[in-house]
C-alpha cells in the first residue's frame, strides 16, 4: 500500500466558518502543523493554506483548501499534479455526521456519502476509491432538513472538547497510519471515545 504523502483538511474559509463543525477536518490539519512546529501559509497555486512538514519521520504536505467546501477538488488536484502525488497517497480529513462527537474513524476508499467536499475531490481526481479518509465525528441533528444549519453551526463547549479529544487521538494514531500500519491505527482510533 502506498505511503501517505499529503493530509488534506476540509473546511470553509474565513472567520465566519473557522469555528463551525464543518471545519473539523481543517482543525486536524492545523493540529498536525502545530505538532510539527510549522505554519500553514496561503499558496495561490494550491488554492489554500499549505505547509511541508516533517511529522514523526515523514515528509508530508498539509493543505487546507481555501475554496469553499464544495470546490475542494481543485485545490487537491493542483497539489497532486504539482508534487506528483497519487490518490492513494492522500489522507483527507473531514467532518462526519454519521459518527458521534468524540470519535473518529479511518476509512480507505468508498463513495462520498453525500459530503460535498469529498464529492468534489472524487470528481476532480476521477478516482473515487483511491484516497484514505479520516472521518471526524460531529454527530447528526436528527433531521435531514437541519443538516446544513447544523454543520455550519458552532459546537457547544462539551461537544467541542469531545471533538478536540478525538483530534488528539487522531494525532496519536497518525504515525502508524503514515507507516502503512492501517490496522493498528484503526484498532486504536476506533476503540476511542471521548
Amino acid at each position: 500500500m502506498a505511503q501517505v504523502r499529503a493530509i488534506i483538511g476540509l473546511g470553509n474559509p474565513g472567520a465566519d466558518y473557522e469555528a463551525t463543525r464543518h471545519n473539523a477536518g481543517a482543525w486536524l490539519v492545523e493540529a498536525v502543523a502545530r505538532r510539527a512546529g510549522a505554519a500553514l501559509r496561503a499558496d495561490r497555486k494550491f488554492l489554500g493554506l499549505h505547509a511541508r512538514v516533517q511529522f514523526e519521520g515523514h515528509d508530508l504536505h498539509l493543505l487546507n483548501p481555501t475554496t469553499f467546501m464544495n470546490r475542494s477538488g481543485g485545490a487537491v488536484a493542483a497539489l497532486c499534479q504539482f508534487y506528483k502525488i497519487a490518490a492513494d497517497e492522500l489522507l483527507v480529513a473531514h467532518d462526519e455526521l454519521d459518527i458521534a462527537p468524540g470519535t473518529a474513524r479511518y476509512k480507505s476508499g468508498g463513495g462520498h456519502g453525500g459530503h460535498n467536499g469529498l464529492r468534489d475531490i472524487v470528481s476532480a481526481l476521477g478516482n473515487e476509491r483511491g484516497f484514505h479518509r479520516l472521518r471526524i465525528g460531529i454527530g447528526h441533528p436528527g433531521d435531514s432538513r437541519q443538516v446544513t444549519n447544523y454543520v455550519l453551526g458552532r459546537p457547544g463547549k462539551a461537544e467541542h472538547a469531545a471533538i478536540e479529544a478525538a483530534i488528539d487521538e487522531c494525532l496519536a494514531t497518525l504515525p502508524d497510519a503514515l507507516d502503512g500500519q492501517w490496522a493498528k491505527a484503526m484498532n486504536r482510533l476506533h476503540g476511542f471515545s471521548a
